[in-house]
């Protein structure tokens, strides 16, 4: 984002100010230098300037309680004035800047020099020309017009270079189009809560002015600045702006300052905006980073994207934070990357081998044509080096140089980074139709290698639709919702006002959207469940909440994941006061001394009387899978107040009113997709807040547990005690006992998520390291999510602290659509092992036939156009074929690769290697008797510039045959025999095999001297094709060899043990290693290019990758890791630093205080 729009934008807004600064009490600046200030500076300069935050909103025209009136009129004159809440992006690359980076390949380079400097010599005319002394320089074979005709060639390679360049920046191009598109759609969904007009309703982020009245609760990203005007228990994360990772109380009178970008831990409340958009304190830092931007912009190679879900109008793009641009900038980006996606790892490691050997061979291919000429030349017909004689030898020294880029060209596989990025970039966007966002594109990748999926139970094996089934009132267990007249009406009226006081305002049942439908439940879903109980016995909770409404409540304790209760406490009209209190029924009951009767009186409740309760009523609930919630009040006297902040006298001696069953239905689909997960070889375990047998009973109906199996379900204090040693350290060890068996883990606080998760991929017991992937929706769910090798967040149910921590939204809060993507995932490997197992062919075959041809015949049978057309445009357009291949059902019958696994399997070795042996035999027999064989004049041994010859382009036309019908067996990897199985299922790869037929045909037919083909006849033609045919007989042939007797093939591509640097090591070394390198290898610097095409893709990874907004380093400088969980990192044995704790990404971790989870009550 430019400095000049900025300042525009400044100045516009100045103009704008002047005119209206007499239509609202305060302008534009004013409210900017408020938002500088903090805590009670800003009380003090809030009461002086405006008199209260109600003068403040007198001032800005709208009402704490009402909110603005919401005409449009006024809300563009809001936008006009204060600015609209859209931070612009930075600028797209053009196209011309994108074709500009691909001409930075060096391969191309060398490419241009060589045919500039063919062209330069084809126009200057040696005065030696008829010169017969300069050895074979001037054959018979040359006529005035071939002479001309020198020239051609270097034109062509141009022509082709800017071909390969201009198909590369399309794609770059289209890429980064297509990302921007996804982004924009993530910024849509991004909603939030305000009140307009007196109603509560949800609108985009971008529509947010100065003056609205938002509503902020547990897990927002505030998406604006605002004052806190009224609320409760909010505490603030402000690490994304201060770095300090305590969580900060706001209130009204000591500070009510709320930023934009930073994170709502606990509590909920109203907020009114004051500034939006680059005004704000987010923008206004990115304004800053805008304008050192500029400078930055010339090492900056891509804008990389502020990732996710989170307020992504808000959160600017990211700015000084490029991809490949100098070391610095990659080091700050790396640091919060997860370890190189196994793929990339493989793929970098294959393109460098293969780089090695390229390079290696065109050397020896130049060296041997050199020696050859001159041994030829000087020795053996012992000519003299004569001045006059001087260019035509330089001529010739040219073209073999071109012979030995030629080589090198076809040797690299620039096609390689180009499937992968088709690959994924084709799977995310079919993703999208199955429900999955994804936010890091590798992320798609890892999740085929998956292992194990750790699930959440509420909202993602079952509906979240909570329905009281059972409850427990007046000393009677019913087993469905009691008629209210058998409930005695004291207690009825407790439990109305219990429930409908003691849940989050905002939490409502409203009319089904259609007729016949279910009622709509808004808010948290364990309250709707209670509500719906309220209307069920027949009563209202909407006039309760008239009479007391949400100003005057007295005190809240709101629900967080280490009370797992919530109580709200009321002044009664005689000055006592009430408190109610609902939670997890065994914690609950715990705390109560009495319970209400059948009469409605209260009666005195003793632990042996809990014991019996528990047994008869909670443990039968939660058996049918119910989850258990207690009712239960206490009554304080006025005077003397109690106090309010000792909480654990105040949450004791209660009066239970009643226990309730609720019921979450599992979702219908979640079973059948669970058995497709376990037969792909992955294990789901289950890891919930709820109650043991709750879990138990979910897991029994999902089939994630089976009666009768050997297997763990654990709590989490049970899991707590198992893996730590007396030290109350824990060790890997203990855990390696314990995950391979578990499968369910109840009441489980975050941490104990974090700790398994970390702890099974830590973990070196099974000879594969596990790939896990989890998934989560509350704010705590922050770290694990962020540990797992992929964090899948809820679209729906999920906290946007949440999303920012994963890597793909579930749009549909849906377990089957995690299924989908183990298909997606798995299919983008396989297309990429088709790719390779394609592309190697073509470049052994290749740069065998260059190499050969070169040292027998001093020229290479294919030529440099012929060469560039095959490799670069036959690659590009095959990878987009085949990456593109939609999967199947099929790709879940087997097990993970896991992360050892090599890319190339023997399978594919045989195939490779088979197809290489049959199209360089079939080559060389036409390169040394197919003259004999077509009846038709040698094209060995041609000299200069001669015309070009039909044995050559026989030669030049098979192959490519040959290409286009191993393309076809190149579908299948696993030795499948059906290799048209499925074909029309891909309609690209049809189009693209039958194009690049014609542009075959067009041409061998008028290509001409350009591309070295002269004509050929019919029955030439069909002889080309047949044996291109052969190639599927051939493959037929091949499959019918068993890969087991093929004990010498070795694998390739695979990712060796020690490469495999643990994370933490990885982030600082990573840097280092990749600098030394390049010192190291000055020679291997083609390859590296050949590299920076898979960087160009992984950028596009790192678009999505590192989700982080603005500040780049200054926002991921410290993470919200609460203290305890650092030093249990420092603790654990496995060697993680605190700095790495502290530098790991804002990850939220609810190990001190813990934060509520949406998953309601346990």
């Amino acid at each position: 984002m430019g400095d000049m729009t900025n300042s525009d934008f400044y100045s516009k807004n100045q103009r704008n100010e002047a005119n209206h600064a007499g239509e609202f009490g305060c302008t534009l600046q004013e409210l900017r230098s408020l938002m500088e200030l903090r805590g009670t500076e800003a009380v003090v300069k809030i009461k002086e300037t405006y008199g209260e935050t109600e003068g403040l909103c007198r001032h800005l025209k709208t009402s704490p309680t009402e909110g603005l009136a919401g005409t449009a009129a006024d809300l563009e004159k809001r936008k006009l004035i204060f600015g609209k809440n859209f931070i612009p992006p930075k600028k797209p690359k053009t196209f011309l800047q994108l074709v500009w980076e691909a001409l930075q390949d060096v391969t191309l380079i060398i490419l241009e020099i060589a045919a500039i400097i063919s062209l330069g010599l084809s126009f200057y005319q040696p005065p030696g020309e008829g010169n017969e002394g300069c050895g074979t320089a001037t054959g018979g074979a040359e006529d005035e017009g071939e002479a001309e005709a020198g020239w051609i060639e270097g034109a062509a390679i141009l022509l082709s270079v800017i071909c390969v360049v201009l198909v590369t920046a399309f794609n770059d191009w289209s890429k980064e189009k297509q990302f921007r598109g996804l982004q924009s759609r993530i910024e849509q969904e991004q909603k939030f809560t305000v009140v307009r007009g007196g109603q509560v309703i949800q609108i985009p982020v971008a529509e947010i002015v100065v003056g609205d009245i938002a509503q902020v609760k547990y897990g927002d990203l505030l998406p604006a600045d605002g004052i806190f005007i009224q609320g409760n228990d909010l505490k603030i994360d402000e690490s994304s702006l201060t770095g300090e990772s305590d969580q900060v109380r706001k209130s009204v009178d000591k500070d009510p300052m709320l930023l934009s970008g930073t994170h709502v831990m606990e509590g909920s409340g109203r907020m009114l905006v004051t500034a939006v958009g680059v005004n704000s304190q987010t923008g206004i830092i990115f304004t800053l980073l805008g304008a050192g931007g500029e400078e930055e912009e010339k090492k900056d190679k891509k804008a990389k994207q502020q990732d996710g879900a989170a307020a992504m109008e808000m959160q600017p793009l990211k700015s000084a934070e490029g991809g490949e641009g100098d070391d610095k900038d990659k080091k700050k980006s790396n640091m919060h990357k997860k370890e190189k996606s196994v793929l990339q790892g493989k793929l970098t490691k294959l393109a460098v081998q293969i780089g090695k050997a390229g390079l290696v061979m065109s050397a020896i291919t130049v060296i041997i044509l050199v020696l050859y000429f001159a041994i030829d030349t000087f020795v053996v017909n012992k000519k003299q080096w004569l001045p006059e004689c001087t260019p035509v030898y330089v001529q010739y020294f040219v073209k073999f140089f071109i012979i030995g880029v030629t080589v090198l060209v076809v040797a690299v596989p620039e096609g390689l980074p180009l499937a992968v990025t088709i690959s994924l970039a084709y799977s995310v966007k079919k993703m999208m139709k199955d429900n999955n966002l994804v936010r890091h594109l590798d992320a798609c990748e890892t999740m085929g290698n998956a292992t194990a999926i750790c699930s959440d139970k509420t909202g993602t094996l079952t509906t979240n639709r909570m329905t009281v089934v059972q409850a427990y009132v007046g000393d009677v267990h019913y087993k469905e919702i009691p008629d209210p007249d058998s409930v005695p009406a004291k207690t009825l009226d407790l439990l109305v006002n219990a429930i409908a006081i003691n849940s989050a305002y905002t939490t409502k049942i409203l009319p089904p959207e259609k007729e016949g439908g279910l009622p709509r439940q808004v808010g948290n879903k364990t309250e709707c469940g209670l509500l719906g109980f309220v209307l069920d016995l027949k009563q209202d909770y909407e006039p309760v909440r008239n009479l007391m409404p949400e100003e005057k409540l007295y005190k809240v304790y709101t629900f967080n994941s280490v009370r797992k209760s919530m109580s709200t406490v009321i002044k009664m009209p005689d000055g006592s006061f009430r408190m109610y209190s609902k939670g997890a029924s065994e914690i609950v009951l715990k705390k109560c001394s009495r319970i209400l009767n059948a009469a409605g009186e209260p009666r005195i409740f003793r632990p042996r009387d809990r014991d019996e309760m528990v047994k008869k009523v909670i443990e039968p609930m939660a058996c049918d899978g119910l989850r258990t919630i207690c009712v239960a009040f206490r009554d304080f006297n006025s005077s003397p107040e109690p106090d309010w902040d000792n909480e654990n006298d105040i949450l004791s001696d209660l009066t239970c009113i009643c226990v309730v069953g609720i019921e979450d239905p599992v979702r219908p689909e979640v079973p059948e997709a669970i058995r497709k997960c376990q037969r792909a070889g992955i294990t789901v375990r289950m890891v919930t807040g709820d109650n043991i047998n709750t879990a138990r009973a979910i897991a029994i109906k999902c089939g994630i547990i089976h009666p009768g199996e050997d297997f763990l379900c654990l709590e989490g204090k049970e899991f707590n005690r198992r893996i730590r040693n007396e030290k109350g350290e824990i060790e890997q060890e203990r855990i390696d006992k314990i995950w391979p068996k578990l499968r369910v883990l109840a009441r489980s606080s975050p941490t104990d998520k974090h700790t398994l998760v970390k702890g099974i991929i830590d973990s070196t017991q099974v000879e594969q390291r596990q790939v896990v992937a989890v998934t989560g929706d509350g704010t705590n769910d922050g770290p694990a999510l962020k540990k797992a090798d992929v964090g899948f967040a809820m679209g729906i149910a999920g906290t946007d602290v949440a999303k920012e921590a994963s890597d793909i939204i579930l749009t549909d809060d849906n377990f089957s659509s995690i299924v989908k993507a183990v298909m997606w995932g798995r299919n983008v490997y396989d297309s990429i092992s088709k790719f390779l197992q394609f592309q190697l062919t073509v470049n052994i075959v290749a740069v065998i036939v260059a190499f050969t041809g070169a040292c027998i015949t001093q020229d290479s049978p294919l030529k440099a156009v012929q060469m560039l057309w095959v490799n670069l445009i036959m690659d590009t357009f095959a990878s987009l074929a085949l990456a593109t291949e939609p999967p199947t059902e099929a790709l879940l019958l087997r097990k993970p690769y896991g992360r050892n696994k090599p890319l190339i399997s023997r399978t594919m070795m045989k195939n490779i290697l088979g197809h290489a042996v049959y199209q360089l035999t079939l080559i060389f027999t036409l390169l040394f008797v197919g003259e004999k064989m077509f009846k038709i004049d040698s094209g060995r041994n041609a000299p200069l510039h001669s015309p070009p010859s039909e044995h050559y382009t026989i030669i030049f036309n098979t192959f490519v045959m040959m290409q286009l019908f191993n393309e076809i067996n190149a579908r299948k990897i696993h030795g499948e025999r059906n290799v048209f199985d499925g074909i029309f299922r891909n309609p690209i790869f049809c189009t693209i095999v039958l194009g690049t037929f014609a542009i075959q045909i067009v041409i061998v037919q008028f290509g001409g001297k350009p591309f070295s083909c002269s004509p050929l006849q019919l029955d030439q033609w069909m002889w080309c094709v047949f044996i291109g045919l052969g190639e599927l007989v051939w493959g037929q042939v091949i499959a019918t060899i068993p890969t087991s007797r093929l004990k010498f093939l070795k694998e390739a591509g695979r990712l060796t043990e020690k490469e495999e640097v643990p994370e933490e090591e990885l982030n600082e070394d990573v840097e280092e290693i990749d600098h030394a390198e390049r010192e190291l290898r000055r020679g291997q610097i083609l390859w590296f290019r050949g590299l920076n095409r898979i960087q160009t893709q992984i950028e596009v990874v790192n678009t999505f990758k590192s989700g982080t907004s603005f500040q780049g380093a200054l926002r991921r400088q410290s993470s919200v890791t609460s203290q305890t969980q650092d030093v249990t990192n420092i603790s654990s044995p496995s060697h993680v630093s605190l700095s790495n704790a502290l530098s790991s990404p804002t990850s939220t971790s609810a190990a001190a205080a813990g934060h509520p989870r949406r998953e309601g009550i346990p």
